[in-house]
This record gives structure tokens, sequence and C-alpha cells, in this order.
């Protein structure tokens, strides 16, 4: 008999972030008898397959890095509940989380609150600015939602046999996104359950201002990506305007936050002025953060203009370094 839930997630050489999740999961997996699925989305690690045995899961590696979402379609194959609950390896569940996504009812993808942790960072927060992690709060009761996000993102089997896996071209920016709007287009619909709810935490070097920086920046890139994908692109004056909001915001209230915007919104342009894949090794650190459902483009890129500073005066440009020449008399 199949279980009523698999609790599924998409890994990449983050053994001690897994760990915290796992150990928030495994109790509720318990009482609800749901299986735990892990696929690794690379070559197989043997700590990291005692670690998900220990808590009762089922480990699957898939040999070499493949992408987000063929790793998502294998949590699907190697799965067999009825619900499919994705959770980034980096989350933390909230009591209750798996009793009310089984509880919810009349949507074919659900997914609840994510709540951003950042633990032991040097980061500045003024408090006008999200923090540079993926989150969603659509308040405190249940209700339909646009999107979900898939750090915490439930879906019913028969949904995903309906209209199919996730877009295994898609990866860092608008993978979750793009299923759910096939969803919709379908005449699906998704639910906001608001006690469905976990943390979505950064530790350790992951927290500070410059690991942040840099993984807004591809990020961005990503985004940017997606936007083109999907025919939704801004114009690249629209992107400039944002930078230079972003910037300002900096200036004025000295906020680290801004610099993480900054970071994503000048990953942005430079994907616009040289398209192309960023490096896998680059997106490592972020490899399931996904996208934040509370950030528009306005305060997307408070961050990156920091970075930009920092370059031009780590390189003069010509007009500059001509200006310092000594004076010679011939």
């Amino acid at each position: 008999m199949a279980p009523p839930a698999s609790i599924v997630f998409p890994t990449r050489n983050r053994r001690d972030y897994l760990a915290v999740a796992l150990r928030s999961v495994a109790p509720q997996a318990a009482a609800h008898e749901a299986e735990i699925v892990v696929v690794e989305d690379d070559a197989e690690d043997a700590p990291t397959r005692a670690l998900v045995e220990q808590h009762g899961g089922r480990y699957v590696a898939l040999g070499a890095p493949r992408g987000i979402n063929v790793a998502r379609n294998a949590c699907v194959t190697h799965s067999t509940g009825e619900l499919i609950c994705f959770l980034d390896d980096d989350v933390e569940v909230w009591p209750g989380w798996l009793s009310a996504l089984l509880a919810a009812t009349g949507h074919e993808a659900l997914g609840g609150p994510i709540r951003p942790r950042i633990e032991g960072t040097n980061l500045h927060a003024c408090g006008r600015e999200p923090l540079p992690v993926t989150a969603l709060d659509l308040g405190p009761e249940d209700r339909e939602a646009e999107f979900v996000w898939g750090a915490n993102l439930a879906l019913r089997r028969s949904a995903l046999e309906r209209i199919g896996p996730f877009d295994e071209r898609l990866g860092g920016a608008g993978d979750e996104e793009d299923w759910q709007r096939r969803l919709r287009a379908a005449g699906g619909s998704v639910g906001y359950v608001a006690a469905a709810g976990v943390d979505h935490r950064r530790a350790g070097r992951d927290a500070t201002l410059r690991a942040l920086s840099r993984a807004n920046f591809y990020r961005g890139r990503a985004a940017r990506r997606y936007d083109v994908f999907k025919r939704a692109e801004p114009s690249l004056a629209a992107e400039l305007r944002t930078l230079g909001g972003c910037v300002f915001h900096i200036v004025r209230r000295r906020c680290g936050v801004g610099v993480t915007l900054t970071a994503l919104t000048l990953g942005r342009l430079v994907e616009a002025l040289d398209p192309g894949p960023a490096p896998p090794s680059a997106t490592d650190p972020d490899y399931l953060s996904g996208r934040s459902g509370t950030l528009g483009r306005r305060t997307a890129l408070v961050g990156a203009l920091k970075d930009a500073a920092a370059a031009l005066r780590a390189r003069p440009a010509p007009w500059l370094a001509a200006r310092r020449l000594p004076r010679r008399r011939v």
C-alpha cells in the first residue's frame, strides 16, 4: 500500500544542511507513515547515504550533476506517495507541517510560508527590504495562490501525471514556476496552506555578506534567463533604473541587504549583456534556494553597484589612468 505522502529532497553535497532538515521531518513522517526520499544530484556520498538511512529514508544518487529539475523528476520516479512534498535541503519544517498539507483539499499544488533565517551573519539589514533568501508569506489564512516556491512545494501525483514532469531545461530560477503555469493553463489551481511553514536557513560561511551577494549574483543571472525564456524580460533601461534605486538605498540606509540586492541586479545586467549559462561550480552554494516571491524588480537590485564600484577601483577606467600619468616635457 502506497504511503499517504512522500517527503523528497533534491540535494547536492550539502550534508550539514540536510541533517537539520531530516531531523525536523523524520518524526512527522513516522507519525503519518510517510516515506522520505533523498536524490543526490551528483556521485554517491557514503556519509550522506548513512545520514538518510539513519532517518528512515531512501537515498538515490544520479552519478553526476544533472540539474535541479532532473533531480526533482528523479524524486518523483523513486517515490510512491500520492502527495509528493518537495523540500529544499536547507529548510527546517514547522511543527504540524505535514499534517497541514495532508488535510488541505481542493488544489493540485500546495505550498506554505517560507520564513528566511540567517544564522550568525554579519549582514546588516535596515528592515525595509526582505532578507536575501527565498521567502513567501501570503498571510495567516489558507487561500488560493498564484505561485508557491520549490523550497516548500507539494504536488499531487495525479497532477504530475496529467501535466507532465518539470522542464529539465530550466534550473536556478523559474523551474517550479513554469510547472505551475502549465498547471493553471490546464485548469488546475495552487493553494497556500498557512500552517505548513518552513524556515529557510543560511548558516556558516553561506550566511556572510560576501556569500549571500555571490549567490544573489548568480540567482540574478538565472532569473534574467527565465524572463527571456518566457519572453517577459525587462528592457536594459529598466534594469539600469532598478540598479540605480538599489545603489541609492545602500547609500541612504547603509544596508547590507541592499548590497545583496544590488548583486542580484548586477547579475541580471551581466546576463542581459552577455547571455550564457552560469558555471555549475558557481551555482553550487545556492543550488536549491530557488527564487523569492517577495522581491520585485525595484527591490531586486540594491547591492550590485557596490560590486561595480569595487571593480572600478580595482581596474581604473582608461581616462582615469591617463590623468594619473606624470607630466613630461618633450
